[in-house]
């Protein structure tokens, strides 16, 4: 085995990216305060073709270093948009028949690995603030909550690596 070059890795330009057929996903991140993060999640969503992120509330937009940091060119490929306000973007998103699942530890919330996508149906995926996680209005006004079973002695995964977790099961689910 040898590691490949990255010229041999065949990945798409921005331009291929920006016509390239998109998974039925959009991520909605809630109050994300780490440039870290939001640049991560952009990078993530690069990876699964992704078709959109929406940015809320105290999230910070591009053009930003730190995000550009992580995130490696990939605000240039996805498409984001900014929405002040998660629930009015979510009862927007719900009124154009797209389903809403907070990834959220939360009473019936559904496991990860137990859930499956409806494959007619595109899915908003919203990740809460790195403290406070999903807002409860946002929580009360999802279709359902997903749940990343956790099997140690923390209750949480960092907000960079619960998106690289559920897009990676999504994207598996929905092909």
């Amino acid at each position: 085995m040898r590691k490949l070059k990255n010229s041999e890795l065949q990945r798409l330009t921005n331009e291929g990216y920006k016509t390239a057929v998109k998974t039925r996903i959009i991520v909605i991140l809630d109050n994300i305060r780490s440039l870290n993060n939001i640049g991560s999640v952009f990078r993530t969503s690069d990876a699964f073709l992704i078709e959109k992120i929406y940015l809320c509330g105290i999230t910070a937009k591009p053009p930003h270093k730190d995000i550009h940091k992580t995130a490696l060119g990939a605000t240039e490929s996805v498409d984001w948009e900014y929405a002040e306000d998660t629930l009015t973007l979510i009862e927007r998103l719900k009124e154009e028949k797209i389903e809403i699942a907070s990834i959220e530890q939360a009473k019936n919330a559904i496991m990860l690995n137990e859930f499956t996508p409806r494959k007619d149906k595109k899915l908003a995926v919203v990740f809460g603030n790195e403290v406070k996680g999903v807002q409860q209005e946002v929580v009360s006004a999802s279709n359902y909550c997903l749940e990343i079973p956790q099997y140690g002695t923390k209750h949480s995964l960092n907000i960079s690596v619960s998106c690289g977790v559920v897009l990676w099961d999504l994207y598996q689910k929905i092909q």
